[in-house]
Order: structure tokens, then sequence, then C-alpha cells
């Protein structure tokens, strides 16, 4: 046959494809439909596995009979079905976000469209004779042709929904074949332009069912509670083929049968089913129930969760209760597979949610995998069930305008966009985890959204409707009645708090997308849940976004690295813009997850009257009491432990508080600052953790320090030992008991500091106002240039020393920083003071430019010889902290080392620095370095990189290691913020102060000091 080309006309979106039902499998009975393993039903056959395989970089020149009974593919290769053409070494991976990847020309795409050509040969046996065959693709991107034994089935496009065909006239018994012609691109490929890699093949499940001529075609189980909540209903809508005998049974999850009724059906029919007292749905408790549907000699089986789901008075909420959507938006993400996803990373993602306290998942931005929201169902999560329908390209090139070209308001395209809506509604209407259908995302908005919205509500008025983009029509021009909620991505927390307190709003708000988790960051959580917990309007919101999505790869000499946007040659692409989820693409928490835990933790304790061991407690759970928990406390004072205990959890209801108290006992010899730490943990094991999971960590500082100088600063000086100082040249050389100093009167900054010999410095100390940006600082960075932080060198003017008394030199330099072609940055004036311990003070006076909007950091930087590996410090840690990203961090005194304390982002920045820093040693492993302490808290990193070396690196494996590590004594940090698509980092955060002081001291040190 010669070939109809479908793919480019809008207004041809299927041939001969079965209409959109609910996800099932037939079974044979109900032990085999209870156990939810599809290769358990006798009328199912998989046609996963190898297929033959032959890539062709033109669908127009596939010659027309390759699909021909006996057309001869044994030269053709093997291919898994299900996957990726891209990550089998086919076609061009590439990544894009807006950007169409092809000519924009709708409907139109390039006549280099590439084409799979997929051949295989399945069996039917007699057991399915007497009965209609089915084949069910769960996902081909991005459309295909269907042939069976040589005959054209069918057509289909939209990638992420089922596509289902009768086969029946066409299939026998014994040996059949089966052939598809999958294309890269069609006219539906301008709807799906999604922020992600661009995928092709057959990439989900592929099997057949045989079905009873007269069979249930379609059920939708809806449930309603009475407004009491006492009660229910379960009304089972069914849709057969033809005349049945059904029977539907209704049984609690230990298969206690509640209802029974039977019914002899012929098209539609509903079942009403009455249970009292009903156990309700919620992602706490996950409560479903079970139905089986028998009809002829087929088994169907639902889970059915009763929940209910309202807006009232301007909240949101289930089953009567006021919630927050503690969420994070997923893709389908897979570092070797692509977008085929094995069931057990499904399940390894939902327990990594769980353990990190996320109950709410938006599946951006498409449906994903059926299984997936079988395992919501079951773990209990909310999910926000999104259309595969995104139009970035064509709302960026109509932003603004009211063309009617554009596809939202181009009714050529409204089947397009009905067709998508209605093929996820079908297909996951019966899942309780589904509480929000989402009209599909950043696709500008008009009246074929209008038209999405009203179908929803008309087929599905259970659930809520949400859409985004609504947002950039703001005079109204299409109703916005149909949309339940205002939504919104990266609203600023102060305009956030504004929505809720303006009483003329009267939706709630939904942050689709929030704090921009990507790289170093993000670092405005705590401020947005603090008000997101302060207004009932507030819905909470999903954090963009869960995965990183690098692509396995390798350098030429075999060496692993996750891949971006223009490792493979690929144009246009968005660089490592799909590197910006919570966890990395092997599934590792990055620093942001375990951040975003702690906002999200179920308990909050807070600080009534701390030196006195009095707490607040409040209970977070919307559904729980604390029952399943245990509070652990420890008491430590600079890492001494004094006190531990388990804290008697007080019986809360949920959103309840109270007060406990802890009973300190605190040495009166203890000089060092104490702080009191609770630990909230699982007291049973559950489903996604064991008993003893942390699922949240406070600390509060109970008693603050009573002698500052007990931070390390070293004892009395011996009143015999004396600095002796001599002008060698341009070198000032100190030298005392047991030290020799090097002081530059050129360079105006030490070049040698040493100890019994021992070297503790491999190149001159220097002021440092640069850090390697962070993927949130770029927007930030094009300033930062401008004004040379990247590029900063000292100018001294002047340089004088004197020495007051024989037990000290002090050091004066007046001096500036600024780079070239642009005024100076700061200008500033350093004291440096050497004792006869050999210790040197530094303490420096700065006035930063107007000019510099604000600094990403200000501090000396050291480089140490090679060998100093060894790193104590007391602060925040274990792992790297930020002035606003520092909730999973704790004070205490941590002993690791220098390849420890970095953070290995993806694509390199500033990382591994740890803020609120009290005292840090670095040293070889006898001990001997340096030891840094201050007046005032500072922000400390150890690192075998400079920032020069970070920011220089476009990917880790390129990072080469220095032998020397690199210290960093910051006065501050700026924040690191969201803003890589977020908000601008916030000013409270911002190193914007024009003038301060900064005072650090240098000990060099023995392991015997210490």
């Amino acid at each position: 046959m010669t070939l109809k080309a479908y793919w480019e006309n809008p207004n041809i979106l299927q041939e001969n494809r079965e209409e959109a039902r609910a996800s099932y499998i037939p079974y044979g009975d109900m032990e085999s439909a209870q156990s939810g393993k599809r290769g358990r039903s006798p009328w199912y056959q998989t046609l996963n596995g190898s297929w033959k395989f032959s890539y062709r970089p033109r669908a127009k020149d596939v010659e027309t009979d390759w699909a021909g009974e006996r057309y001869d593919t044994s030269g053709w290769d093997d291919l898994l079905v299900p996957s990726c053409w891209q990550v089998q070494g086919y076609d061009q991976l590439q990544y894009t976000n807006v950007n169409y990847p092809f000519p924009y020309d709708p409907p139109y795409v390039p006549d280099d469209n590439p084409a799979g050509l997929y051949v295989r040969e399945f069996r039917i046996g007699p057991e399915w004779s007497g009965k209609d065959t089915y084949v069910m693709f769960e996902g081909v991107n991005a459309c295909f042709y269907l042939w069976i034994n040589g005959t054209y089935v069918g057509y289909s496009q939209g990638s992420r929904v089922p596509a289902e065909f009768n086969i029946a006239s066409h299939v026998r018994q014994g040996s059949n074949k089966i052939a598809v012609m999958v294309l890269k691109w069609c006219d539906g490929s301008y709807l799906e332009d999604q922020d992600q890699w661009r995928y092709t093949g057959i990439f989900r499940d592929v099997y057949l069912l045989a079905r009873d001529k007269a069979h249930v075609r379609d059920v939708f189980c809806r449930t309603e509670l009475a407004e009491d909540l006492k009660s229910a209903r379960l009304k089972v809508e069914l849709d057969t083929t033809g005349t049945a005998s059904v029977s539907v049974l209704l049984t609690d999850p230990t298969g206690r049968e509640l209802a029974n009724q039977r019914a002899d059906v012929d098209g539609r029919h509903a079942f009403d089913l009455q249970v009292n007292s009903p156990m309700l749905w919620n992602a706490e408790h996950p409560y479903l129930y079970e139905v089986y549907i028998s009809s002829g000699e087929e088994v169907l089986r639902f889970k059915v969760g009763f929940r209910h789901i309202e807006i009232k008075d301007g909240v949101f909420r289930i089953n009567g209760q006021d919630i927050k959507l503690k969420g994070v938006n997923r893709h389908d993400s897979h570092p070797e597979l692509g977008q085929t996803i094995p069931l057990r990373h499904m399940i390894e993602d939902l327990k990594l949610m769980k353990r990190h306290n996320i109950n709410t998942i938006r599946t951006s931005h498409y449906p994903n995998d059926p299984r997936f929201l079988d395992l919501c169902d079951e773990f209990g999560f909310y999910v926000i069930d999104e259309a595969d329908l995104e139009s970035h390209g064509d709302f960026s090139l109509h932003y603004g305008t009211k063309d009617n070209r554009s596809f939202p308001r181009n009714p050529e395209w409204k089947e397009a966009f009905l067709d998508r809506q209605i093929r996820m509604v079908e297909r996951d209407k019966n899942h309780a985890s589904v509480i929000i259908w989402s009209l599909g995302n950043e696709s500008y908005y008009g009246p074929n959204h209008v038209a999405m919205a009203e179908w929803t509500h008309a087929r599905d008025g259970s659930r809520l409707v949400h859409y985004e983009s609504a947002a950039h029509d703001p005079e109204h021009e299409f109703d916005q009645s149909c949309l339940d909620m205002e939504s919104r991505m990266y609203m600023s927390v102060p305009d956030l708090e504004a929505y809720a307190k303006d009483d003329s709003k009267q939706k709630p708000m939904f942050l689709c997308e929030y704090s921009h988790a990507m790289g170093n960051g993000p670092g405005d959580l705590k401020d947005y849940w603090e008000v997101m917990y302060a207004y009932p309007k507030l819905m909470g919101g999903c954090v963009w976004e869960w995965v990183d999505h690098g692509i396995q790869t390798y350098t030429e000499d075999g060496r692993p690295f996750y891949g971006y946007g223009g490792d493979f040659g690929e144009k246009p692409h968005d660089g490592n813009f799909c590197i910006d989820g919570l966890v990395s693409p092997d599934r590792k928490p990055n620093i942001g997850l375990l951040e975003l835990k702690e906002v999200y933790a179920p308990v909050a304790i807070e600080a009534m009257d701390a030196a006195k061991g009095r707490f607040s407690i409040k209970n977070r759970y919307d559904f729980s009491t604390l029952s399943k928990l245990a509070i652990r406390y420890r008491l430590k004072a600079e890492g001494t432990l004094l006190q531990q205990g388990d804290l008697a959890v007080p019986e809360l209801a949920p959103h309840a508080s109270a007060e406990v108290t802890v009973d300190l006992n605190i040495p009166d010899s203890v000089a060092a600052a104490v702080d009191l730490e609770f630990s909230v943990v699982l007291n049973e094991d559950q489903v996604w953790a064991e008993a003893g999971y942390e699922l949240a960590c406070v600390q509060f500082e109970v008693k603050p320090r009573t002698a500052r100088g007990a931070a390390g600063q070293g004892g009395a000086l011996s009143p015999a030992r004396t600095v002796q100082a001599a002008e060698e040249g341009r070198l000032l050389v100190l030298e005392g008991f047991d030290f020799k100093h090097t002081f530059d009167l050129s360079l105006g900054t030490f070049t040698g500091i040493t100890k019994q010999g021992v070297s503790m410095l491999a190149a001159p100390a220097h002021f440092e106002v640069w850090r390697a940006p962070t993927d949130n600082d770029r927007n930030e960075k094009h300033a930062w240039t401008n004004a040379g932080l990247d590029r900063a060198v000292t100018k001294v003017y002047g340089v004088s020393w004197d020495q007051p008394a024989s037990d000290r030199v002090m050091i004066k330099v007046d001096y500036s920083l600024g780079g070239y072609s642009i005024r100076n940055i700061l200008k500033g004036m350093a004291v440096w003071t050497v004792q006869a311990d050999g210790s040197i003070a530094l303490k420096t006076d700065v006035e930063v430019a107007e000019t510099v909007d604000f600094l990403p950091r200000f501090g000396l930087q050291l480089t140490m010889p090679k060998g100093n590996e060894a790193v104590t410090y007391y602060g925040l840690g274990p792992h790297e902290s930020y002035i606003d990203k520092k909730m999973s961090v704790k004070r205490d005194v941590y002993h690791t080392s220098v390849d420890q304390m970095h953070t290995d982002y993806i694509m390199p920045q500033e990382n591994g620095s740890r803020y609120h820093t009290e005292w840090a040693a670095v040293s070889n492993h006898l001990g001997m370095g340096l030891r840094f302490t201050a007046p005032d808290c500072f922000s400390f990193n150890a690192s075998h990189y400079t920032p020069g070396d970070l920011t220089k690196a476009r990917h880790n494996v390129e990072l080469v290691r220095r032998e020397e590590t690199i210290v960093h004594l910051d006065y501050k940090m700026s924040g690191v913020g969201s803003n890589s698509c977020g908000p601008r980092l916030m000013e409270t955060y911002q190193l914007n102060e024009k003038s301060f002081a900064f005072e650090v001291k240098m000990q060099p040190v023995f392991g015997e000091d210490e």
C-alpha cells in the first residue's frame, strides 16, 4: 500500500484505534487477578523482547512493501522492545527545553524524518480460539503505523498514552507477523515540546490480549462519600461490547466480601454498592478496597480508594482536612534506558520520596507508565496527572500576542488537544492517587484548553482541574472558571505571601514548579514553607525537579560521566539545564533533597525557652498521630556527648501542638556552647523504610559559649618567647621559637608559613571575591564578570610594619581588588599580626564599590602543600551548607578529608563550603598543619580545586585534582537560591554590605598541640 502521510495532518490522530478505556489486564480467575502479575493471565501475552529492527533516515524513502508478510528481515539488527532508539545507538541524542528541534512550520515536519521499522513473529495458541485479539502499545514516540501478517491495521499518535487495536480479523492460529513503522516526528510533535531528551521508539510495554467476543470494555469506579464521611457509595459504571452476564464483587484488603451484585449488561450499566464506615484513602494511609468484575472467562481487578477532594472557602481539602501538597515534579528518566523505566526503578523512586517526606508527584509533563499509578495508589502519593501536551516553542513565539494561529486558539488543533486529555483521563480514572487533572504544560491558553477542562469536569466531577499557563491570560480573555486553582511557576516568596493575604483572590494557590533544584541548590526552601504553612489558601507545591536527566556516557579513555545537552553534537540544545534534580541520574540523593526532607518533615519542633528545655512539638501529618514515631535527643558540647535519651512523644491529633520539656543536665564546668539535637525516627517498619530511619532532625543552642577563647585559639603565650623580624630584600622574615614565616612586602601578603621546618603554604595567600558560578548564579554571572570579579587581582598601595612589643609584629597593607578595564571592586586596609607562638591574625576593613551589586564571597584563599588531607572543623555538617541552605546540617565537630569536603556536581561549580564554622584545622595525617579561628563564625572550605578550575570545567570528569589543598576562609558567602529558573536570590542572603570588617587567625599546629 502507499503510505498516507497522516503524520502531517492534525485532523487525523488515528486510524482504527480502539476507543480509550481504563487501564487493566483481564485475568482467568480471581486468584491470578489478585496477584496483579500480568504474566499470570492466560489472556495476556507480552510482545516485549527482541524485534528485528531497521533504522531509516527518511520515512518517505521506505520501500512500500517492507511490511509484507514475506519481506526478508534476516539482515536487520536485533533491538530490545521496549527501548528508545537514541540510547541504543541510533539517530541523534538531543536535549532541548523550549525550542523545537525542527523548523516551526505546523503541521509540517522535516522531510528528513527518521523511521524505525520493527518486525517480529508471535504465536496464537488454540486456547485463544474464538476470542478477539487486541494489541496494546502503552507508549510509542511519536507516531506509528501497524501491520499484521502484511495487512495494514491502523495508525496512532500521542506518545505517552496507550494505543489499542483489534487485530482479530488479521491473526490466525500459529505463527503471525507484526510490523510497526515508528516515525520520529509528526504534527503531534508540536504538542510534545517538553523540557526533556527527545527520545523515539516503542518505549513502553507492548502486549496482546485475548478477549471474549462480548466483554467488559471499560470500567469507571466512581467513589462518593457522605458529608460526614461515615458512609460511602461505589458506583461501578461498565461498558460492554455485547450482551454479557457481569458480576461485581467488592472486598476489603483482607478479602472479606462487602458487596456483590450481578446483572446482564448490553452496553452501559452502573452497579451501585454501599459501604458503611469506610476506611478512607489518603497519602498517609493508602487504604485500598478491591473490586473484582467477572464476565465470561474474564476477571478484572481494580483497587479503589474512598476519598473526597474539594476546595472549601478557598482551601484545598481531602476528606475534610486542609492539605499541603509537599511535592516534586517527576520525569520518566533512566541514565541508560532513557524514557523506558523498569518497574523496580519506579519503586525505588517512590521509596526515596517517602523517605524524604514527599507526598505529591506531578507527572511532568505527560502521563507516566500506568503501573506507576498503581504504585502511587499503594505507597500513598497524591498525583497531579498531566496531559501529554506542551507546545512551549509555539508559546514563546506567540507570547503577548493574540495570534489565532497559536495552537490553543486554533480550532484546527482542538481535537488534538482533546484527544490527549481524554486518553489520559480514561486510562487513569480509577486511581485513588490521582487528585488533580492537569491540561498540560507551558502551552499558552485558549479555547482548546477550555474545551479540555469542560470535558474533564463533565466526565469526572470528583477531581480538580489545573493549568498553570492560564496565568499568561491576565485579562481573562478566555474563561478560567473551569480551572479550580491558581497555579504559578517560580513565584517569589513575597509574591506568594501577597497572594495569600489578598482577600479578593478566591482560589487556592498551587506552585506547580518552585525552587529550581539545579546544581548547588535550592537555597530558598525554608522561606517558601514558612509562608506555605502560615496561610491555608496556599496548597503547597512541587519542586522542579526530581532527577538529573544525565545520560551515562564515556570519555575517549573509557571514564564514565553523565552527559547533557550539547555532549552529542546536537543542535539546538539547552546544555546542562536538564541536570536540575534532587537526585542524581542513578538516584543518589543530592543535598537539595536532604534540605527538602527537613522542610517537608512531619514534625515541627520549635524552641519556647531553649535554655530551660521547653519546646513546642507540632504534628504536621494531615491524618496521623505521632504513634509511629519516636523522638530521640542528644545534648552535646563541641563534639562531647553530655546527655541522651528518648522524649515521650505526645498523643497529638493531626495539625495539633503540645509543649514538651527536656531536663537539661549541663555541668557547670562546660565552657563550650551546648546544643540539643532532636531526631525524629520511625519506631516500626514501613514498606519504604525500616524502624529507626530518621525522618527529621533539628538542633537548638541551649547554652552559649561562656569563654569564647576556648574555641581553640591557643593558651597563654610564654613570656620568654619573642618574634624576630628582619627585611631581606622584598621579604620580611619573621622568626620565633619554632616557626619561620615570610611576608612579601611587594605582594602585601604571606608567601611562607612554617613550623619546625614544615612548610604550610605553597603559594601566596590572597583575598578572593570570585566563586565558581553555581547553576543558580547563571543570571548573576554576567554582572559579576562585568564587574571584574572573575579576574580580580590585588593592587598594593603601601606596606608598613613595626614591632610594638617583643612578642608581636604588625604589618599594615593598603590594598584594592580590581579587574582589567573596569573600576576597582573594593578597597581595604589589612593588618596582619604575628605573635610569638607563630600565629598570624588578620583584620581587614573593606569598602565595596557602589557599582558592585553584591559579592559572591569575600575571604582569604590559602594554598597548602601536598599531603594536607585531614580536616577537622567545628561548625555545620556533615555536608556543605550556605546561609540559605542549612536545614539539613547540624553543629558538631567533624573529622573528614579534603576529598570528602567536595560535592561532586555533574557540572562543576561552587561547592563544599561550610557555613557558620567556629574553628577548623587542615593538616597532614600527623596533625601538622594550620588551625583557623575567628571572633565571629566564618564560611570554610578545603578543596583540591580552585574556583578557576571549577569555573572552567563543564563536566566533573574534566576536573584535574590538584595535589595542593586550597583553603577558603570567607567573611561571608552569598546564598545559592534557585535563580537558575526561579526568582532572584533574596537580598537577605546576598553579600551586599558596602563596608565590613573581617578577622581570622591562623595558627601553625602539630598534632600534640591539639
